[in-house]
C-alpha cells in the first residue's frame, strides 16, 4: 500500500458559540474563540489517498487530479470565509477543527477516482493538528 498527501492551506474566520447561551457563557465554554467579532486562522490541509500504483500510469492517483478535486471541494468553499455563514457543509455546525475537519472528509470521501481516501489532516496552528480517518 502506497500513501500520497497533498497539502493545500486556506485562510478563514469563525466564531465557536452555542445557541442558547450568551456572549459570557460562551467565552467562559469557548474562550477568545466565541469572540462574536470572530477571529481567525490560516490552516493547513492534508488529504492522503491510499492505493496501489497503477502500472500504466505509475501513479496511485494524479497529484494535479487530486489537487484540483481538494479546490473545487474544499478550498473554493473556505478560503477567505466565514465558516460559520459562508460555507455550506459547515452550515448548523459549531465550526471547531474537530467539526470542521469531519465536514471536509465528507466533502471528499466520495470523489477520489483512484486508491481510497485515507486521511485528512487539519493544522489549526503551528502547535494544534487534528487528523481523522472516517468513521
Amino acid at each position: 500500500m502506497l500513501y500520497l498527501t497533498r497539502r493545500e492551506t486556506f485562510a478563514a474566520a469563525h466564531r465557536l458559540f452555542k445557541d442558547g447561551l450568551n456572549d459570557e457563557e460562551n467565552f467562559e465554554l469557548f474562550g477568545k474563540c466565541s469572540n462574536p467579532n470572530w477571529h481567525g486562522h490560516n490552516y493547513t490541509l492534508e488529504v492522503v489517498v491510499a492505493g496501489n500504483v497503477n502500472p500504466e500510469t505509475g501513479f496511485v492517483l494524479d497529484l494535479k487530479q487530486l489537487k484540483e478535486i481538494i479546490l473545487e471541494n474544499v478550498i473554493s468553499k473556505v478560503d477567505h470565509k466565514n465558516l460559520n455563514l459562508d460555507t455550506d457543509f459547515m452550515k448548523g455546525l459549531n465550526p471547531t477543527s474537530e467539526n470542521i475537519i469531519v465536514a471536509i472528509w465528507n466533502q471528499l470521501k466520495d470523489k477520489i477516482p483512484a486508491g481510497k481516501l485515507y486521511a485528512v489532516k487539519l493544522y489549526e496552528t503551528e502547535n494544534n493538528y487534528f487528523e481523522y480517518r472516517g468513521e
